[in-house]
């Protein structure tokens, strides 16, 4: 499985927010756990549905994202 095919968009999940292989785990939710310092492997066991392929798909949707979309700068 191509790693962005683990991300999915679904209205009747989470309100159509990307998430993870149609689990109600939101791509915003997991950046942020990672953005705030969790490693890779406190994310796994906190929540043990996900897999490591999970975390990189999220981590490259992101980065597809921001490719593809017009950002904005947040202020400091």
């Amino acid at each position: 499985m191509a790693l962005l095919e683990r991300i999915t968009i679904d209205p009747a999940v989470c309100h159509g927010r990307p998430c993870v292989r149609g689990l109600r785990y939101p791509v915003d939710m997991l950046l942020d756990l990672l953005s705030g310092g969790m490693t890779t492997d406190e994310v796994l066991e906190d929540y043990p549905d996900l897999e490591a392929d999970d975390l990189r798909a999220v981590l490259a949707y992101a980065a597809e994202v921001t490719r593809t979309h017009r950002t904005r700068s947040l202020a400091a």
